[in-house]
């Protein structure tokens, strides 16, 4: 088994038996994601994907969340990159999440804690997503005056059009139970059940052959338009980072890091 070490910002493993797991490594500020989480989970996957070892791929935060969504810090910098360095920002977050839809063996996350913005965008990749109890989830990017383009194609498609307009154009957070209504993820499972619950899915994986599985993943995406092209992810990611390079963006970061109201906030009379 190759076990996963060191202070990069994911953490990569195989076992024997040929389950991969992706741990986010950044514990010390709830897995929050920046460029180089982003630059080592896309070549993590681009690894993975075409390896005929890998039978299925567990996504798993390291510490007490699973992930909190950017860092509000690199958001702050970002906002300030000239236009090339901040679309390839976007891109980065664009194409992380495409190659994890898009990943052709079964994948799983395994939700604690905070599930915020990118780390909800995650959620919507995947194939099975597990939360415990005291999970919290928010799609919280109009609240710091960025938008979730690159993960709102997913949103839509994991949770509908209805809920995802709420959520997205509200931040308003949720818990699990409201997770599963939504179809975010497809159980709660008590954190000292989640293991047991993961060999059980895991077990019916290897039940089932691999080449139907990618054959049956890459059909029904590809047949219900969930396959994204580069003209669609180039248009996905130069919406994203030009709201970030607004004076909206530059003003949204900076109240959250200041912990003070953004200035458009009107309080109730």
């Amino acid at each position: 088994m190759s076990e996963p070490q060191g202070n990069e910002p994911v953490l990569l493993s195989i076992d024997a038996r040929g389950v991969a797991t992706a741990t986010l490594n950044r514990p010390e500020v709830g897995n929050a994601y920046h460029e180089d989480m982003l630059a080592a989970l896309i070549t993590g996957l681009e690894k993975l994907a075409p390896d005929p070892n890998v039978r299925c791929l567990v996504l798993r935060g390291a510490g007490r969340h699973f992930q909190a969504g950017a860092d509000i810090n690199w958001l702050g910098r970002a906002a300030k990159y000239g236009p090339e360095q901040n679309f390839a920002a976007s891109m980065a977050t664009t194409r992380a999440c495409r190659l994890l839809n898009e990943f052709p063996k079964p994948t799983i996350a395994l939700v604690h804690g905070a599930c915020f913005g990118g780390g909800c965008g995650m959620v919507c990749c995947v194939d099975v997503a597990f939360a415990t109890p005291d999970s919290i989830f928010g799609l919280t990017e109009v609240r710091v005056g960025v938008a979730p383009t690159p993960i709102s194609t997913h949103m839509v498609h994991a949770m509908g059009l209805r809920h995802t307009r709420r959520y997205a154009l509200t931040g308003e957070r949720f818990d699990a139970r409201e997770a599963v209504r939504i179809g975010l993820v497809h159980e709660i499972v008590a954190a000292e059940e989640m293991e047991a619950k993961l060999n059980d899915v895991l077990d019916a994986v290897f039940l089932s052959a691999p080449g139907a599985i990618a054959m049956t993943k890459s059909s029904f995406l590809g047949a219900n338009g969930l396959l994204l092209d580069e003209r669609q992810m180039t248009l996905l990611a130069h919406e994203s980072w030009t709201q970030r390079h607004s004076p909206e963006g530059h003003e949204g970061t900076s109240a959250f890091r200041e912990k003070r109201k953004p200035s458009w906030y009107k309080p109730p009379q």
